[in-house]
């Protein structure tokens, strides 16, 4: 039986497990917070669903800056980056 491996990564806002294109890809990029839409931008990312619960979760609890391991990130910015991705999966 041949299987393939499917990379799994975990959710910032609900800790939950999903496929990794399942889900979209933040990186810190220039100073500031990015989305790394073809998933292969260099450094540590952050992933997240694309729930809107899951971006307010991953707000409220500063979730992103944790997973980046910086500081100084802006939670208005992380929003207003996120919104038009929020939403946008229709294979859920």
């Amino acid at each position: 039986m041949n299987r393939h491996h499917l990379p799994v990564r975990t959710c910032v806002g609900c800790r939950e497990r999903e496929q990794k294109s399942h889900l979209v890809r933040l990186v810190w990029a220039a100073s500031k917070v990015a989305l790394d839409r073809n998933q292969v931008a260099p450094g540590r990312g952050a992933y997240l669903h694309r729930r809107p619960e899951c971006l307010e979760l991953a707000i409220r609890r500063r979730a992103v800056g944790r997973a980046l391991r910086v500081t100084g990130v802006n939670s208005d910015q992380v929003a207003q980056l996120l919104e038009p991705a929020v939403g946008a999966d229709t294979s859920a």
